[in-house]
């Protein structure tokens, strides 16, 4: 399994993206400043979106799911558990996983983006994708959620999974970072190595290489180890 990015660009007047690489299996995380180009390539590797040049092979790739960041996007159903059940899935652990068990009758538009963005997530989450692509997914949930959403992305171990996000404080185990910067895509690695030429790192992760602690990953878990090893 496996998705190539091939000599691709994309040019909107003075902007643009170039983008070359290999997504092997595991999870990947790609950086980058807001308008770089996340949102762009994530639609590409979705094959919602063709580049103006280069091209994107897909192999051995069954299924695939794409995230966006606003649930409302993907919302089909009239009331909450019909929309888990558009998604093909059995709505009673989805909602209970998304805490929202006792308003299965709840039009899903009436409740919170956070809440939204969960039962959305969670739909998605229920099911095995060769690829998924997640744009942004920790925007609109708070703190715990993030947490939980990071407990559930580091226990996939099926397949692809591409996570485009410009988040700084919460992070699942990955095997590869990535960033997009200067308008270009750049494979940084595998983790732990990448950590040390990750431009876009959150502060704690640069002063934890620089002080010698590089963590074993990027989960909280991690960055606390390596926080407290002496």
């Amino acid at each position: 399994m496996k998705v190539s990015v091939q000599g691709v660009r994309v040019d909107r007047g003075d902007w643009s993206l170039s983008a070359e690489g290999t997504f092997n299996e595991g999870i990947h995380l790609v950086s980058g400043d807001v308008g770089s180009g996340k949102s762009t390539l994530a639609l590409m590797l979705a094959g919602l979106l063709t580049a103006a040049s280069g091209y994107i092979e897909r192999q051995g790739i069954s299924s695939h799911m794409i995230a966006f960041q606003f649930p409302e996007f993907h919302i089909t159903g009239t009331d909450i558990f019909k929309e888990c059940r558009s998604w093909g899935i059995d709505p009673g652990p989805v909602l209970a996983s998304a805490g929202l068990a006792d308003g299965a009758l709840t039009d899903p538009h009436a409740l919170s983006r956070g809440e939204l963005k969960r039962l959305v997530l969670f739909c998605i989450l229920a099911k095995q994708y060769d690829l998924l692509i997640l744009d942004e997914p920790f925007s609109s949930l708070d703190c715990v959620e993030k947490e939980r959403l990071c407990a559930e992305l580091s226990g996939r171990k099926h397949g692809i999974t591409v996570i485009f996000t410009h988040e700084q404080a919460f992070f699942p185990k990955v095997d590869r970072i990535w960033e997009i910067s200067g308008g270009i895509l750049h494979d940084r690695g595998r983790v732990p190595d990448a950590l040390g030429r990750w431009e876009h790192a959150p502060a704690v992760i640069r002063d934890l290489v620089r002080a010698g602690k590089v963590p074993a990953n990027i989960s909280r878990t991690e960055l606390l180890e390596a926080v407290c090893r002496t």
